[in-house]
């Protein structure tokens, strides 16, 4: 009798997730070496989903005078001019290849800028 009950992927005896079918006519447990018939897998569907942060929620859009357009992820950084939370940033190889990229930051209240060499 098994301690647990679960669905065909992890395994009945420790909870381990079991590898997927192969070539052999079993699945074996790489932790406890339970096995199970291929069989037992037969008309299963395995689905997985990847879901994002939608761009609305992890960046911001600001528009100055001139009609320009201030894009990129907000981060929680403290401007050092007006002291609130809240920077826009991007990234350019500003120096050769085998050294650190340059950040640039923008303060979504102030529009003051910033660079760190990294």
């Amino acid at each position: 009798m098994s301690c647990f009950h679960s669905d065909s992927s992890f395994c009945p005896e420790c909870g381990n997730v079991l590898p997927l079918p192969g070539l052999a006519n079993v699945v074996l447990c790489p932790r406890c070496s339970f096995s199970i018939d291929v069989a037992e897998f037969s008309g299963q569907e395995i689905r997985s989903e990847v879901v994002f942060n939608s761009v609305e929620a992890s960046s911001v859009v600001l528009e100055d005078e001139e009609d320009s357009f201030l894009k990129g992820p907000v981060i929680d950084r403290r401007c050092s001019q007006c002291n609130k939370e809240g920077m826009i940033y991007h990234t350019r190889q500003m120096r050769s290849a085998d050294e650190g990229q340059t950040v640039f930051f923008t303060c979504i209240h102030c529009r003051h800028q910033e660079k760190e060499d990294s």
